[in-house]
């Protein structure tokens, strides 16, 4: 077998070595704020370390430290136990999400507040396209007691699928509710074979807030692995500049590091980063094709440091699934699966992250279906390389009947799974469809066809009944 496949290369060794070292001056200099009383406690005593107005400044030794005691692989299971993913030594693995405040239909694509339905059916979407591996919490319920958007959109998540959740709980209070909740309806512990991966985030520039570090070792103590990933706006919480975003945003994730391997040596851990610029003219924050490359450079500085990479989705842009959107997607997957990503769990919002249209999970799998085309790359060998059959054909000939295109002609190059390929006579003859009205129907249609699990009522009926006995008094 002799497979050729594109690679996409940024820094040289000398350059990587150059980054880590500004990034352990920063935490040996300048340091980060813990918010946690118990957290700073827990690292002053285990590390030996005195912090000043809960600033913790951590020595390079001790950076280093973390770095070897942390896995260099992670194993997740679906919810029925069985094997499905090996982060960090797989390839670039993809998912659909995340926390949208707004549903976006395919429809007509008008705006609504995103409720517990919405949840059900993007889940079940998710589910059904293959190439989304994990399927993290789409959304925060806003038709129910906001003080349990979290427990009952997490029913929702674990109800309709049995694919691997990446999990986002707003209310750190709810966080072990909602893991109670998942042991009670799943039969055993999160931990075990896990299938749960959390997903949390400091406050750019430098705040380990109490929240996310106090959920971190609840999770971590259940046996979970975790997501620690940072969001930049450059110019506003980090630096503008690329080298400047990617040095205070890769300090952020090494004191993350810090954190969870001091709660436990060899916690499993994926680091990475949203590398958003701000326009300080329109107050907006936007993903510009620089934050492609400070994707990329992160990357980089996990395999040289040996710890799974979770990596951004592209997602946020555009005004729901338009053109707009799909430039970044393409330029984000592409980059990513051609370099060392291992996760891009955050398929599907845009108009800044508050929506999410089922039409961006549709669009968006055919553009990775596309670009796991480019990445595979091609075999270049005897058989493939056809030169006994170029050499039979001859000039001017066909090659229509000979073995490669007999063998081949089914999968030898892409089918759209949404667009048909219409001549422009075909195109006419169907009344000329815009590819957006295509799109919203064919998604239509996979909602309408998603499978629903065996086990979904008993799971409602039972999450249900949990969440009122835990939560009366709120009822």
């Amino acid at each position: 077998m002799n497979n050729v496949r594109p690679q996409l290369k940024l820094m040289n060794e000398e350059q990587v070595q150059e980054a880590h070292k500004n990034v352990l001056r920063v935490l040996s200099e300048t340091g980060v704020r813990v918010d946690s009383p118990e957290i700073l406690q827990m690292l002053e005593w285990k590390l030996g370390l005195k912090s000043q107005d809960r600033i913790i400044k951590f020595p390079p030794a001790v950076v280093e430290e973390a770095i070897k005691s942390a896995p260099k692989t992670i194993d997740v299971y679906d919810r029925r136990g069985e094997p499905k993913l090996k982060l960090g030594e797989d390839r670039l693995r993809f998912g659909v999400g995340v926390t949208a405040l707004f549903y976006q239909n395919p429809v007509d694509e008008t705006l609504d507040i995103f409720k517990r339905e919405n949840f059900r059916d993007l889940v079940r979407l998710g589910s059904s396209l293959k190439h989304y591996d994990v399927i993290s919490t789409v959304g925060i319920v806003r038709d129910v007691k906001e003080e349990l958007g979290d427990m009952y959109g997490s029913l929702e998540h674990i109800s309709n699928t049995t694919k691997p959740l990446v999990l986002l709980v707003s209310d750190e209070n709810r966080f072990p509710d909602v893991l109670d909740m998942f042991e009670h309806l799943n039969g055993r512990e999160v931990g075990d074979k896990p299938y749960v991966i959390p997903y949390f985030n400091p406050v750019s520039p430098l705040v380990m807030n109490a929240g996310t570090v106090d959920k971190m070792k609840v999770a971590i103590e259940r046996g979970l692995p975790i997501i620690f990933s940072n969001y930049s706006m450059a110019g506003a919480s980090t630096p503008l500049t690329p080298a400047g975003t990617l040095t205070l945003l890769m300090a952020e994730l090494l004191a993350g590091l810090v954190i969870s391997q001091t709660i436990k040596k060899g916690a499993q851990i994926l680091l990475g980063m949203l590398p958003v610029y701000f326009d300080m003219r329109t107050m907006l924050n936007f993903y510009d094709p620089q934050s492609i490359l400070i994707s990329v450079a992160c990357s980089e500085m996990m395999k040289f440091y040996g710890i799974p990479h979770c990596s951004t989705s592209g997602s946020g842009t555009g005004w729901g699934m338009d053109l707009i959107a799909a430039d970044t997607y393409w330029m984000n997957t592409l980059a990513l699966l051609l370099s060392n990503g291992h996760l891009a769990p955050f398929i599907g919002d845009s108009l800044g992250s508050k929506s999410i249209s089922p039409t961006t999970f549709v669009h968006c799998h055919e553009i990775i279906d596309q670009a796991l085309r480019i990445h595979n790359g091609f075999q270049l060998d005897d058989a493939n390389s056809a030169v006994d059959e170029i050499f039979k054909v001859g000039p001017g000939k066909s090659f229509l009947n000979q073995p490669s295109t007999l063998k081949n002609y089914k999968t030898g190059y892409y089918v759209s799974g949404v667009y048909p390929r219409y001549s422009m006579e075909k195109w006419m003859d169907a009344g000329q469809p815009p590819a957006r009205q295509v799109l919203r129907q064919k998604t239509q249609d996979l909602m309408a066809s998603a499978p629903v699990l065996d086990e979904y009522a008993e799971f409602i009926a039972k999450g249900e009944e949990f969440i009122k006995q835990r939560f009366h008094d709120i009822l």
